[in-house]
């Protein structure tokens, strides 16, 4: 009974579903997980009371019957408030639960609460100076990664079985990747993202954080309107997994390098079929995407999404009272002119984003290939430095920008809308957990996770934290 909190998604569903576990105390076990890692950081929003209210309501059915999960809190809730971690909205409650929420409470979800992230989904290091620092349950001096950094040091800290979180540029994966989880961004649109506080709506998307493939599955098939299949295997054995050295295996981390080497080597040994090809020019044609689409996108996004939940405070409000230096500076930037016009933005759209996404298409079809298999981010999980000191990070030597660097292997596939996620494949000398991310073909989702879950098995599982030394 020790042990409930580490409890598979898709074990305790079985559990609960058989009557062999006991939602009331399942809960509770959680509630007081949650109690004795409260250095973690991980929740904007828990209480206890009104979760434990919910579950005595009733019995719980539906696909999760009673399963507890959290929400990345930019995810609206009528019942809880919706802060996305910023001063601005501090306490403030929309009106509605976005779709995602009320699809998972209607499939019989226990909501445990509203987890932390990076002020306004815009920031890698999960260091908000407004709301405290989110630790690392791997080591709780260093970053968990972001921004859904308080969805994946709450999963891999054994205090929710699953999360969603909200991915632009790698906010699911790098955080998951930096905390020895498992994180999924769907082929964009695939999931409602109506009711969530947005950055850019040409790549921001829901996703689902868990400590396994087989949990992801579970949850996509609740979030996923059709096209999920979590019953389809695939046999490892004779799988083409393309390996594109130039950008995304350049300039790694020592750590980072040979443990993804090795899980390469496991592949391989297992009869993956490793595919040393290239995406052709990819540096050049995801430059001209990244930045264009948010910086045009993020202002007036976030100013038709204030404006049309009532929210207390419009863009300029919001931008005054931002905790986060760079975040303030951002959000300033965009108020008064644009950064970038609006026909360059309509040449992104239109011109260089389906150019990046057919260089993807050619890869798969010419190659064959079933999967890209990439480090998800070039280094580990960096030590917590003061908010500000925090824009830079050393790797190899050299101090490197912070978010250019966490988000350099994530970005590509973000910007061409393709389906990816990340899989634990080591740890680094100093104990934290490295990440290898697949990338997939445009909505081959369902097969994708198929491919993820076979490589996963292929690999050594990850140690738990040690959360007494953390």
């Amino acid at each position: 009974m020790d042990e409930l909190h580490w409890l598979s998604a898709v074990d305790a569903v079985r559990l609960l579903r058989e009557g062999g576990l006991d939602l009331a105390e399942y809960v509770e076990a959680l509630i007081d997980r949650t109690a004795r890692l409260t250095r973690l950081n991980t929740y904007v929003t828990h209480d206890p009371d009104r979760i434990r209210r919910a579950v005595a309501d009733g019995p719980r059915g539906g696909p999760l019957y009673g399963l507890p999960f959290a929400l990345k809190d930019v995810y609206d809730t009528a019942d809880l408030p919706t802060s996305a971690a910023t001063p601005a909205l501090r306490g403030w409650r929309p009106r509605r639960d976005a779709p995602l929420a009320r699809r998972l409470l209607d499939a019989g979800g226990t909501l445990m609460g509203k987890q932390t992230l990076g002020e306004l989904s815009l920031d890698i290091t999960g260091n908000n100076p407004a709301y405290g620092p989110i630790g690392n349950p791997y080591n709780a001096g260093h970053i968990p990664g972001g921004s859904s950094g308080g969805t994946a040091a709450g999963v891999a800290a054994g205090l929710v079985p699953f999360g969603l979180g909200g991915d632009t540029g790698g906010s699911l994966r790098i955080p998951a990747a930096l905390c020895g989880c498992v994180g999924f961004r769907p082929t964009h649109g695939r999931y409602d993202g109506r009711g969530m506080v947005p950055i850019s709506s040409t790549r921001d998307t829901a996703g689902p954080i868990a400590r396994s493939v087989a949990d992801v599955r579970l949850v996509d098939a609740i979030c996923a309107p059709s096209g999920a299949d979590p019953d389809l295997t695939v046999d490892l054995a004779g799988l083409r997994l393309g390996v594109p050295s130039v950008f995304f295996y350049e300039d790694l981390d020592p750590d980072v390098a040979t443990v993804t080497e090795q899980a390469l080597g496991k592949l391989a040994s297992q009869g993956a079929v490793l595919v040393e090809q290239d995406v052709p020019d990819l540096a050049r044609l995801n430059e001209a995407v990244s930045f264009a689409l948010v910086l045009y996108e993020v202002g007036r996004e976030l100013s038709a999404y204030l404006y049309q939940h009532a929210a207390p405070v419009a863009l300029r409000g919001l931008a005054e009272e931002a905790a986060t230096d760079h975040v303030r500076d951002l959000l300033a930037s965009v108020l008064d002119e644009d950064q970038v016009t609006a026909a360059d933005h309509r040449e992104a759209l239109t011109v260089h984003r389906p150019a990046l996404r057919a260089a993807y298409a050619r890869y798969f079809a010419e190659h064959e290939v079933d999967a890209l298999l990439i480090p998800t981010t070039p280094l580990p999980a960096r030590a917590h430095r003061p908010p500000g000191a925090d824009r830079t990070v050393e790797l190899n030597g050299r101090d490197v920008d912070t978010f250019l660097t966490y988000i350099r292997n994530t970005d590509p596939a973000s910007n061409a809308g393709l389906p990816c996620l990340s899989v634990p494949s080591g740890l680094s000398g100093d104990g934290l957990p490295i990440g290898l991310e697949l990338v997939g073909p445009d909505a081959s989702d369902a097969r994708l996770l198929a491919v993820a879950e076979a490589v996963e098995q292929a690999l050594p599982p990850l140690p738990r934290p040690d959360l007494e030394r953390t």
